[in-house]
């Protein structure tokens, strides 16, 4: 058994759990945010069989992909914003992030 853990965009998350449901892949919907520019995440908690992890690492490729995004940067915390000028930065947000770890054990009551 393996924990597959998913970070992603929210605005990618519907499609992504609408293709682990048809292939019939369960999984825990978890709200988080970014570090970086402290937007909304989603983060998937799927715990499948070592033969499906390949199927759903290829579900989130399918559907998470990567996109250019204008953003303001985040003013400085604690510091002076005399010299702070919010210009808009061009990033690359979207696509994931995935962890795969071994489950030791497993039950569901």
């Amino acid at each position: 058994m393996k924990l597959v853990i998913v970070i992603l965009q929210d605005k990618d998350a519907p499609l992504l759990l609408d293709a682990l449901n048809e292939k019939g892949v369960q999984a825990t919907k978890l709200a988080s945010s970014g570090g970086f520019l402290r937007s909304g995440n989603t983060t998937l908690l799927i715990g499948v069989s070592k033969e499906k992890v390949h199927e759903v690492i290829d579900s989130v490729k399918e559907h998470c992909s990567s996109r250019k995004q204008m953003v303001n940067p985040v003013s400085p915390v604690g510091g002076t914003t005399d010299s702070y000028l919010p210009f808009p930065v061009e990033v690359t947000v979207g696509g994931a992030t995935i962890f795969v770890v071994d489950v030791e054990n497993f039950e569901q009551v």
